[in-house]
């Protein structure tokens, strides 16, 4: 049975401050349409630039994570992320107007309880999920840091473990087996600093917003009379102290492990900038948002690259051509040895598909390498060029009195060899409507299910008889 997606009923708001800039926000949650992802837009700026959340558009994780894109940023993104993950919410667009989110009380739980309030509304597409093929690996030595995601086919399970060396904090874990367990086990648990951390950020006006009710602050030296005279003037209190648990005593542990699980909920608002929701089981050792983020990156390019392979057709070479050699020199005014396209094997009036065989006997071998033979990436072009002009071509009843002369070429990459006995297949697509002779094209060439060339072609057809 498909599952889904989701947005909410209602706009809805949430007022705080951000942790580091200190300034005051209103967050709006707003429902959004079928596919539209986790959009973030900064209403208080010119022209109301939006930022998608996405790993492509993260610009910073020394304190939180950082979106940018459009000339806007929005930071400390990872706690409203997890709440909507952990919801199970597709689609959704978050009016802020302020650069940082607010910090509420260092957790996603009043983001969880303001998002129910405003109720689900269920669309009519199906959510996609990726599965985890097989198990993905990523790791930092120098900081001990081993991330992996493993196969698991019905749910989204997390493990982390967190382990700073401290005697106070010690090593701890923490477990969720599907997504139904986040707003239980895992929503309110807040962020966590040690106390050496907190002065740093406090001597460099780096926690602006902070006090000490929205962090889990961890007592990792010796502290006298002074230093905590220091902090409850600081924070405006009048007895701050060490509890037994090794912490500061403003606030009480909601969870023995505590901190462990609020690595965990960071983990899971990193990971949604993946970009579509996953299905398999998560596990981390001492993971940070860095590590989130290279790991995410690592998953998303798998993802597109196992979804362009999917939008690739493999053509059987030997299939029966729509024009074979001969035909294609009565349209193209090309002769060997710059004819480069031998058959047809696809024409519509939006895409072409050509074949060509490369063999060891093409002339262009004598010269390009002759001990280790590459077929030229600039041949490689010119090939995928006559395809398209096939398809231009096309577009008159008499091809033979024309030319078609390319104009541009852009954004061609080579992404990997094309050797003596490969079939390389072009397939060339419009871009846009052929307009006064114009046609805008992408084009692929292809050696089996492997993509080796790729560039973006413009041409123009012209009469010379």
């Amino acid at each position: 049975m498909n599952v889904k997606q989701r947005t909410i009923k209602a706009p809805v708001s949430v007022s705080g401050t951000g942790l580091h800039t200190g300034q005051s926000v209103t967050m709006t949650f707003n429902p959004a349409a079928e596919k539209h992802g986790y959009k973030f837009r900064r209403v208080d700026l010119p022209g109301q630039p939006i930022i998608d959340a996405d790993v492509d558009n993260v610009t910073d994780t020394s304190r939180g994570t950082t979106l940018t894109q459009n000339g806007a940023s929005v930071s400390t993104v990872e706690h409203v992320l997890a709440a909507l993950v952990g919801l199970e919410i597709d689609n959704v667009l978050i009016d802020m107007n302020g650069p940082e989110t607010p910090i509420m009380d260092g957790s996603s739980i009043q983001f969880i309880d303001a998002i129910e309030k405003a109720g689900f509304e269920e669309q009519a597409a199906d959510r996609e999920y990726y599965h985890i093929p097989y198990n993905i690996h990523y790791s930092e030595a120098d900081r001990k840091v081993d991330m992996v995601a493993m196969p698991l086919d019905d749910d989204y399970r997390f493990t982390c473990m967190v382990d700073y060396n401290s005697q106070v904090l010690g090593s701890q874990h923490a477990t969720i087996s599907s997504l139904a367990e986040f707003k239980k086990e895992i929503a309110s648990s807040r962020t966590f600093c040690f106390l050496h951390e907190l002065e740093m950020l406090v001597k460099h006006d780096l926690i602006k917003g902070g006090d000490l009710n929205n962090a889990i602050v961890v007592v990792d030296k010796d502290v006298d009379e002074e230093e905590l005279t220091h902090l409850a003037k600081l924070f405006n209190r009048k007895d701050i102290n060490v509890a037994p648990q090794g912490i500061l005593n403003n606030i009480e542990l909601r969870h023995q492990n505590e901190p462990a699980r609020h690595k965990l909920l960071d983990m899971i608002g990193d990971l949604a900038l993946v970009g579509v929701p996953l299905k398999g089981h998560i596990m981390a050792a001492r993971p940070g948002h860095a590590a989130n983020v290279a790991f995410a990156k690592k998953i998303k390019a798998l993802i597109k690259k196992e979804r362009s392979r999917k939008h690739i057709k493999v053509y059987d070479p030997n299939m029966t051509p729509v024009y074979d050699t001969v035909q294609i020199m009565n349209i193209l005014p090309h002769r060997p040895p710059l004819l480069l396209v031998d058959k047809i094997l696809e024409l519509t009036k939006t895409h072409v598909v050509g074949l060509k065989a490369v063999t060891m006997n093409e002339p262009f071998f004598v010269g390009h390498f002759p001990g280790a033979p590459v077929m030229p990436g600039v041949l490689q072009i010119e090939a995928m060029a006559q395809t398209g002009g096939i398809l231009v071509l096309n577009t008159v009843p008499d091809p033979e009195n024309w030319l078609t002369l390319f104009l541009k070429i852009e954004n061609a990459r080579f992404k990997d060899k094309v050797l003596p006995g490969d079939t390389l297949i072009f397939r060339c697509d419009l871009i846009a409507p052929i307009r006064r002779g114009i046609a805008q094209m992408k084009g692929i060439g292809m050696v089996g299910e492997k993509v080796v060339v790729e560039a973006e072609l413009m041409a123009q057809i012209v009469k010379y008889k």
